[in-house]
C-alpha cells in the first residue's frame, strides 16, 4: 500500500505541490509566450509532456552509464532527439499549431522544466518512478498553460478554444466558443506581455495559498489544543 501511495505522490506532485511553473517557477518564458490561447496551451503542454516522459525514461535507464562530467550535454542530446520527433509530427499533422508556437516548440530542448527533471529526478531514480514524474510534471505544465490561456483568451479576445479544431479535426477548423458578447470590447492587453505577467502572478499567488494553507492549519492545531487545555 505504501508503495502505491508513493507512486501516486510522485505522479500527482506536479499537479500543484511541485507544479513546475507555479511552484518551481521553471519554464516561465514559454509559459508566458504560448499561453495567449487555451488551444496553444494544450498543444504546447502535450508536446512538453511527451518529451518529459520519453527523456525521463531514457535518462533514467542510462543513469549508471552516463559519465557525471558530461551528463548535461548527454541530457540535452536525448531531449533534442525527442523534441525533433515532436516537431516533425506537429509540422506534419498540425501545421497551424507549429506556426502559432513558432520558435518555442524547438526551444523545448532547453526548457528548464525538462532539463531540471532530468537532473533532479530521472538521473537519481528508477524508470517507473521517472516515467510517473514525467507524466505528472507534464500534466501540471499542461493544466497551467491551459488555465492561463483560458483566462487570457476569454478576457483578451472574448472567445475560448479558438484553434482547437486544428488539434481535433472532427471539430472543424473554424471551431470557436464565443464567451463574451461581440458588443463588449475585450481587454486586448490580456493577450500581450503585461496581461500574461498579471495572470501569471495571480495564479502563482493562488497556488501558493492553496499549498501553504493546509500546512498552516496543521501547525495551528496543536497550539489551539494547548490553549484550550490551559483554559
Amino acid at each position: 500500500m505504501s508503495s502505491k501511495n508513493s507512486k501516486l505522490k510522485i505522479l500527482t506532485n506536479g499537479f500543484l505541490n511541485e507544479n513546475p511553473v507555479l511552484r518551481l517557477v521553471l519554464g516561465t518564458c514559454p509559459t508566458l509566450a504560448t499561453s495567449t490561447m487555451a488551444s496553444n496551451g494544450i498543444g504546447m503542454g502535450l508536446a512538453a509532456t511527451f518529451v518529459l516522459l520519453c527523456s525521463n525514461v531514457v535518462i533514467s535507464a542510462l543513469r549508471k552509464v552516463i559519465p557525471d562530467q558530461v551528463r548535461i550535454p548527454c541530457y540535452i542530446t536525448v531531449i533534442a532527439g525527442f523534441v525533433s520527433v515532436v516537431q516533425m509530427l506537429v509540422k506534419a499533422f498540425v501545421p497551424a499549431l507549429d506556426a502559432s508556437l513558432g520558435v518555442y516548440l524547438p526551444l523545448i530542448v532547453v526548457n528548464c522544466i525538462i532539463l531540471g527533471r532530468a537532473e533532479m529526478f530521472a538521473s537519481k531514480n528508477g524508470i517507473v518512478d521517472s516515467a510517473l514524474d514525467g507524466i505528472g510534471m507534464g500534466i501540471g505544465f499542461t493544466i497551467t498553460l491551459t488555465i492561463m490561456g483560458t483566462i487570457r483568451e476569454i478576457l483578451g479576445s472574448g472567445t475560448w478554444m479558438a484553434g482547437l479544431g486544428e488539434l481535433i479535426p472532427a471539430l472543424g477548423k473554424d471551431f470557436v466558443i464565443q464567451v463574451l458578447p461581440e458588443s463588449i470590447d475585450p481587454f486586448t492587453i490580456m493577450t500581450s506581455a503585461p496581461g500574461g505577467f498579471f495572470v501569471f502572478g495571480v495564479m502563482m499567488a493562488a497556488a501558493t495559498w492553496l499549498t501553504t494553507r493546509p500546512k498552516k492549519a496543521k501547525a495551528a492545531a496543536p497550539a489551539e489544543a494547548v490553549e484550550g487545555g490551559n483554559v
